[in-house]
Protein backbone atom coordinates (compact mmCIF):
# COMPACT_ATOMS: atom_id res chain seq x y z
CA UNK A 1 0.00 0.00 0.00
CA UNK A 2 1.35 3.47 -0.91
CA UNK A 3 0.91 6.56 1.28
CA UNK A 4 1.87 9.76 -0.49
CA UNK A 5 1.66 13.35 0.79
CA UNK A 6 -0.43 12.08 3.67
CA UNK A 7 -2.84 14.61 5.12
CA UNK A 8 -2.65 14.58 8.90
CA UNK A 9 -5.79 13.63 10.78
CA UNK A 10 -7.15 15.97 13.45
CA UNK A 11 -5.68 15.09 16.82
CA UNK A 12 -8.17 13.00 18.84
CA UNK A 13 -8.97 13.58 22.47
CA UNK A 14 -6.76 11.93 25.07
CA UNK A 15 -9.52 9.39 25.77
CA UNK A 16 -9.75 8.36 22.11
CA UNK A 17 -6.02 8.45 21.60
CA UNK A 18 -5.33 5.16 23.39
CA UNK A 19 -7.71 3.28 21.09
CA UNK A 20 -6.13 4.71 17.94
CA UNK A 21 -2.62 3.86 19.06
CA UNK A 22 -2.93 0.07 19.52
CA UNK A 23 -1.32 -1.56 16.46
CA UNK A 24 -1.71 -5.23 15.67
CA UNK A 25 0.16 -7.42 18.12
CA UNK A 26 -0.27 -4.96 20.98
CA UNK A 27 -1.62 -5.90 24.38
CA UNK A 28 -5.38 -6.59 24.29
CA UNK A 29 -7.63 -3.68 25.18
CA UNK A 30 -7.92 -3.24 28.93
CA UNK A 31 -4.52 -4.72 29.75
CA UNK A 32 -1.80 -2.38 30.93
CA UNK A 33 1.31 -2.03 28.78
CA UNK A 34 4.41 -3.64 30.31
CA UNK A 35 5.92 -0.14 30.28
CA UNK A 36 3.30 0.93 32.84
CA UNK A 37 4.05 -1.90 35.30
CA UNK A 38 5.00 -0.18 38.59
CA UNK A 39 6.34 -3.44 40.04
CA UNK A 40 9.13 -3.67 37.46
CA UNK A 41 12.64 -2.57 38.40
CA UNK A 42 13.56 1.01 37.35
CA UNK A 43 15.96 -0.42 34.75
CA UNK A 44 13.41 -2.80 33.23
CA UNK A 45 10.63 -0.25 33.29
CA UNK A 46 12.80 2.38 31.62
CA UNK A 47 13.76 -0.04 28.85
CA UNK A 48 10.14 -1.19 28.43
CA UNK A 49 9.04 2.42 27.93
CA UNK A 50 11.74 2.95 25.28
CA UNK A 51 10.77 -0.29 23.52
CA UNK A 52 7.08 0.63 23.56
CA UNK A 53 7.81 4.07 22.10
CA UNK A 54 9.98 2.49 19.40
CA UNK A 55 7.29 -0.09 18.56
CA UNK A 56 4.58 2.52 18.22
CA UNK A 57 6.73 4.74 16.00
CA UNK A 58 7.77 1.95 13.63
CA UNK A 59 6.22 0.21 10.66
CA UNK A 60 6.04 3.07 8.13
CA UNK A 61 8.62 1.53 5.76
CA UNK A 62 10.17 4.78 4.59
CA UNK A 63 9.46 8.48 4.66
CA UNK A 64 10.29 11.70 2.88
CA UNK A 65 9.78 15.23 4.21
CA UNK A 66 10.94 18.80 3.82
CA UNK A 67 12.65 20.69 6.62
CA UNK A 68 13.26 24.33 7.41
CA UNK A 69 16.16 24.88 9.81
CA UNK A 70 16.45 28.24 11.61
CA UNK A 71 19.68 28.91 13.53
CA UNK A 72 19.66 31.67 16.16
CA UNK A 73 22.63 33.08 18.04
CA UNK A 74 22.38 34.37 21.60
CA UNK A 75 21.41 37.83 20.31
CA UNK A 76 18.46 36.49 18.28
CA UNK A 77 20.07 36.87 14.83
CA UNK A 78 18.77 34.18 12.46
CA UNK A 79 19.98 32.14 9.50
CA UNK A 80 17.61 29.89 7.54
CA UNK A 81 18.31 26.67 5.65
CA UNK A 82 16.05 24.43 3.56
CA UNK A 83 16.55 20.66 3.47
CA UNK A 84 15.01 17.38 2.38
CA UNK A 85 15.10 14.19 4.41
CA UNK A 86 14.67 10.54 3.44
CA UNK A 87 14.50 7.69 5.94
CA UNK A 88 14.45 3.93 5.38
CA UNK A 89 13.65 1.76 8.37
CA UNK A 90 14.11 -1.91 9.11
CA UNK A 91 17.41 -2.62 7.37
CA UNK A 92 19.68 -5.34 8.76
CA UNK A 93 21.99 -2.94 10.61
CA UNK A 94 19.57 -0.14 11.47
CA UNK A 95 17.68 2.74 9.89
CA UNK A 96 19.16 4.80 7.06
CA UNK A 97 18.81 8.60 6.92
CA UNK A 98 19.74 11.03 4.16
CA UNK A 99 19.61 14.82 4.62
CA UNK A 100 20.13 17.06 1.58
CA UNK A 101 20.46 20.87 1.68
CA UNK A 102 18.63 22.91 -0.97
CA UNK A 103 19.22 26.45 0.36
CA UNK A 104 21.15 28.68 0.84
CA UNK A 105 22.83 28.43 -2.51
CA UNK A 106 26.32 27.90 -1.12
CA UNK A 107 25.12 24.76 0.70
CA UNK A 108 22.91 23.37 -2.07
CA UNK A 109 23.64 19.69 -2.69
CA UNK A 110 25.47 19.16 0.59
CA UNK A 111 24.26 15.83 1.96
CA UNK A 112 24.65 13.82 5.16
CA UNK A 113 24.16 10.05 4.99
CA UNK A 114 23.71 8.13 8.26
CA UNK A 115 23.67 4.36 8.71
CA UNK A 116 22.46 3.71 12.26
CA UNK A 117 24.56 1.20 14.16
CA UNK A 118 22.96 -0.35 17.28
CA UNK A 119 26.37 -1.56 18.49
CA UNK A 120 28.13 1.79 18.70
CA UNK A 121 28.66 5.04 16.82
CA UNK A 122 26.78 5.45 13.54
CA UNK A 123 28.45 5.35 10.14
CA UNK A 124 28.17 8.84 8.65
CA UNK A 125 29.38 10.49 5.44
CA UNK A 126 29.16 14.15 4.43
CA UNK A 127 29.09 15.00 0.71
CA UNK A 128 30.59 18.40 -0.17
CA UNK A 129 29.54 19.32 -3.74
CA UNK A 130 32.01 22.21 -4.10
CA UNK A 131 34.84 19.71 -3.64
CA UNK A 132 32.95 16.77 -5.18
CA UNK A 133 34.18 14.85 -2.18
CA UNK A 134 32.67 12.45 0.37
CA UNK A 135 34.04 12.96 3.87
CA UNK A 136 33.58 10.27 6.50
CA UNK A 137 32.57 11.62 9.91
CA UNK A 138 34.80 9.81 12.38
CA UNK A 139 33.19 8.41 15.51
CA UNK A 140 35.24 10.87 17.56
CA UNK A 141 33.72 13.75 15.59
CA UNK A 142 30.04 12.82 15.91
CA UNK A 143 29.63 14.87 19.08
CA UNK A 144 30.42 18.00 17.06
CA UNK A 145 27.91 20.51 15.70
CA UNK A 146 26.02 19.52 12.55
CA UNK A 147 26.54 22.33 10.02
CA UNK A 148 26.72 25.01 12.72
CA UNK A 149 23.42 24.01 14.35
CA UNK A 150 22.72 23.02 17.96
CA UNK A 151 22.13 19.44 16.76
CA UNK A 152 25.19 17.21 16.96
CA UNK A 153 25.98 14.66 14.26
CA UNK A 154 25.03 11.95 16.74
CA UNK A 155 21.54 13.50 17.09
CA UNK A 156 20.88 12.98 13.36
CA UNK A 157 19.20 9.75 12.35
CA UNK A 158 17.32 7.16 14.37
CA UNK A 159 17.97 6.65 18.06
CA UNK A 160 18.24 2.86 18.23
CA UNK A 161 17.02 1.39 21.53
CA UNK A 162 20.13 -0.80 21.81
CA UNK A 163 22.42 2.25 22.00
CA UNK A 164 21.49 3.08 25.59
CA UNK A 165 21.15 1.82 29.14
CA UNK A 166 17.84 2.85 30.71
CA UNK A 167 16.35 3.69 34.07
CA UNK A 168 12.83 4.91 34.90
CA UNK A 169 13.26 8.36 36.46
CA UNK A 170 9.69 9.18 37.55
CA UNK A 171 6.44 10.80 36.43
CA UNK A 172 5.86 14.44 35.52
CA UNK A 173 3.40 16.80 33.85
CA UNK A 174 4.74 18.66 30.82
CA UNK A 175 2.54 21.16 28.97
CA UNK A 176 -0.49 19.50 30.54
CA UNK A 177 0.55 16.01 29.43
CA UNK A 178 1.10 13.27 32.00
CA UNK A 179 4.61 12.04 31.20
CA UNK A 180 6.95 9.17 31.97
CA UNK A 181 10.54 10.33 32.40
CA UNK A 182 13.33 7.92 31.47
CA UNK A 183 17.06 8.34 31.89
CA UNK A 184 19.14 6.86 29.09
CA UNK A 185 22.91 6.56 29.14
CA UNK A 186 24.80 6.14 25.84
CA UNK A 187 26.74 2.88 25.66
CA UNK A 188 29.14 4.38 23.11
CA UNK A 189 32.11 5.83 25.00
CA UNK A 190 32.61 8.35 22.19
CA UNK A 191 29.24 10.04 22.76
CA UNK A 192 29.30 13.70 23.70
CA UNK A 193 26.64 13.04 26.36
CA UNK A 194 26.94 11.49 29.80
CA UNK A 195 23.18 10.92 29.96
CA UNK A 196 19.83 12.11 28.65
CA UNK A 197 16.40 12.52 30.26
CA UNK A 198 13.48 11.75 27.94
CA UNK A 199 9.84 12.74 28.57
CA UNK A 200 7.30 10.37 26.94
CA UNK A 201 3.59 11.12 27.14
CA UNK A 202 1.96 8.21 28.97
CA UNK A 203 -0.85 7.65 26.44
CA UNK A 204 0.87 7.65 23.05
CA UNK A 205 4.54 7.30 24.08
CA UNK A 206 5.50 10.30 21.95
CA UNK A 207 8.76 12.03 22.86
CA UNK A 208 7.89 15.47 24.25
CA UNK A 209 11.28 16.60 25.52
CA UNK A 210 14.90 15.46 25.84
CA UNK A 211 17.47 17.01 28.17
CA UNK A 212 21.11 16.37 27.24
CA UNK A 213 23.96 16.42 29.77
CA UNK A 214 27.57 16.91 28.73
CA UNK A 215 30.49 14.68 29.70
CA UNK A 216 30.97 16.66 32.93
CA UNK A 217 27.37 15.96 33.92
CA UNK A 218 26.15 19.54 33.37
CA UNK A 219 22.90 20.25 31.52
CA UNK A 220 23.88 21.13 27.96
CA UNK A 221 20.77 21.28 25.74
CA UNK A 222 17.01 20.74 25.74
CA UNK A 223 15.02 19.49 22.76
CA UNK A 224 11.27 20.23 22.72
CA UNK A 225 8.92 18.60 20.20
CA UNK A 226 5.63 20.36 19.36
CA UNK A 227 2.60 20.11 17.10
CA UNK A 228 2.26 16.34 16.84
CA UNK A 229 -0.11 15.16 14.11
CA UNK A 230 -1.53 11.73 13.43
CA UNK A 231 -0.60 10.09 10.12
CA UNK A 232 -1.37 6.63 8.72
CA UNK A 233 -3.48 5.18 11.53
CA UNK A 234 -1.19 5.14 14.58
CA UNK A 235 1.83 7.12 13.38
CA UNK A 236 2.51 10.43 15.12
CA UNK A 237 5.05 12.97 13.89
CA UNK A 238 5.92 16.47 15.22
CA UNK A 239 5.73 19.66 13.19
CA UNK A 240 8.44 21.45 15.17
CA UNK A 241 11.62 20.43 17.01
CA UNK A 242 13.46 23.11 18.96
CA UNK A 243 16.94 22.56 20.41
CA UNK A 244 18.16 25.14 22.93
CA UNK A 245 21.78 25.22 24.12
CA UNK A 246 21.78 26.40 27.74
CA UNK A 247 25.53 26.96 27.82
CA UNK A 248 25.82 29.18 24.73
CA UNK A 249 22.34 30.74 24.48
CA UNK A 250 22.03 29.54 20.87
CA UNK A 251 19.07 27.58 19.46
CA UNK A 252 18.02 25.70 16.33
CA UNK A 253 14.44 25.10 15.20
CA UNK A 254 13.47 22.40 12.70
CA UNK A 255 10.04 22.67 11.05
CA UNK A 256 8.78 19.55 9.24
CA UNK A 257 6.44 19.67 6.22
CA UNK A 258 5.13 17.54 3.36
CA UNK A 259 5.49 14.14 4.98
CA UNK A 260 5.26 11.19 2.58
CA UNK A 261 5.27 7.58 3.76
CA UNK A 262 5.99 4.25 2.06
CA UNK A 263 7.29 5.87 -1.14
CA UNK A 264 9.34 2.92 -2.40
CA UNK A 265 12.82 3.88 -1.19
CA UNK A 266 15.40 1.06 -1.27
CA UNK A 267 18.77 0.40 0.37
CA UNK A 268 20.56 1.38 -2.85
CA UNK A 269 19.19 4.92 -2.37
CA UNK A 270 21.26 5.13 0.82
CA UNK A 271 24.62 3.91 -0.47
CA UNK A 272 27.71 6.05 -0.02
CA UNK A 273 28.45 5.88 -3.73
CA UNK A 274 25.09 7.49 -4.54
CA UNK A 275 25.78 10.70 -2.60
CA UNK A 276 27.17 12.60 -5.56
CA UNK A 277 24.05 11.79 -7.60
CA UNK A 278 21.45 12.91 -5.06
CA UNK A 279 18.68 15.05 -6.52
Amino acid sequence: MMFRRVTPRPAPSIMAMALLLVPSGASPQGLESPAQDPSASPENRGRDIALEADRRGSGYGDLRARLTMVLRNRHGDERTRQMRIRVLEGTAGGDRTLLVFDRPRDLSGTALLTHANPDGGDDQWLYLPALKRVKRIAASGQSGSFMGSEFAYEDIGSQEVEKYRYRFHGEDTLDGEHSLVVERVPLDGGSGYSRQLVWFDSEAYRVLQIEYYDRRGDRLKTLRLHGYRLYVECLWRPDVMEMVNHQTGKSTTLTWEEYEFDTGLRERDFERGALGRVR
